[in-house]
């Protein structure tokens, strides 16, 4: 698990921040300087920052905990979708709905309705459905998968939530602090710190900037799931 280097948060624009006007005071420690009207964080606490997260994801990887990822942006929702799938963890990257962390149990009869449908339209032995019938189901799936897809495969609550965005995310942010849950998160200049406990500090509007923190956050939980089977086999070989 090689940390980025300097160079290369530098190339993917993880230091540029937003305009001075648009700032949090709380971000002050994590600025380097002001540039032109805009603020530029400083890569040496990033990367800090970073390594830290990293470990932490790693052991909650390792103890088989879940780790959901949270970015709506259309700049990072491609990247954090791909890098979820990597690692086979949950993810939400089209909309937030009010209550998925803290009304979980709702959110799960959706995605049972969801998997619900999805049985009768791939049973090609149903005959009761009409062609219209099917049509209906048919685009009331891809609009619950649209949404739902992602934490399909959950059936209980993650331990931890990774969010691109905090300030974009406050909802996210609030459920997962208000159930304990561990928060780690890319935070801008225009955000709070102390909203998440690993913050990771680095601009959140580049799609660039968002690969290179999650991918080398996808490699820490690789890590650590690779270390849980070895565990695992190792116990096997001795038992």
């Amino acid at each position: 698990m090689n940390l980025p280097k300097y160079n290369d948060l530098l190339q993917a624009g993880v230091h540029f921040g937003h305009m001075k006007s648009k700032w949090n005071p709380k971000m002050l420690p994590y600025i380097f300087m002001e540039k032109k009207g805009i603020h530029i964080i400083d890569l040496n606490k990033t990367l800090d920052c970073l390594e830290t997260a990293a470990q932490a994801m790693k052991q909650i990887a390792k103890s088989g905990r879940k780790i959901l990822f949270v970015a709506t942006k259309k700049q990072a929702k491609e990247v954090v979708a791909n890098g979820a799938r990597t690692v086979n963890m949950p993810y939400v990257t089209e909309r937030w709905l009010g209550g998925m962390m803290t009304n979980f149990a709702t959110i799960r009869r959706s995605v049972k309705k969801m998997n619900n449908i999805d049985k009768l339209l791939a049973d090609k032995s149903a005959t009761s459905i009409t062609k219209k019938e099917r049509l209906t189901l048919t685009r009331e799936k891809a609009k619950l998968e649209k949404v739902l897809g992602g934490i399909a495969n959950i059936n209980r609550l993650p331990s931890a939530v990774f969010i691109v965005d905090t300030f974009h995310e406050h909802i996210a942010v609030a459920e997962s602090k208000k159930l304990g849950l561990k928060t780690f998160g890319l935070v801008d200049t225009n955000s709070n710190p102390n909203d998440v406990d690993f913050v990771i500090p680095g601009n959140d509007d580049a799609s660039k900037s968002v690969k290179i923190v999650v991918d080398y956050l996808v490699n820490a939980i690789k890590e650590g799931l690779e270390e849980r089977k070895n565990a695992s086999a190792a116990a096997e070989v001795t038992a």
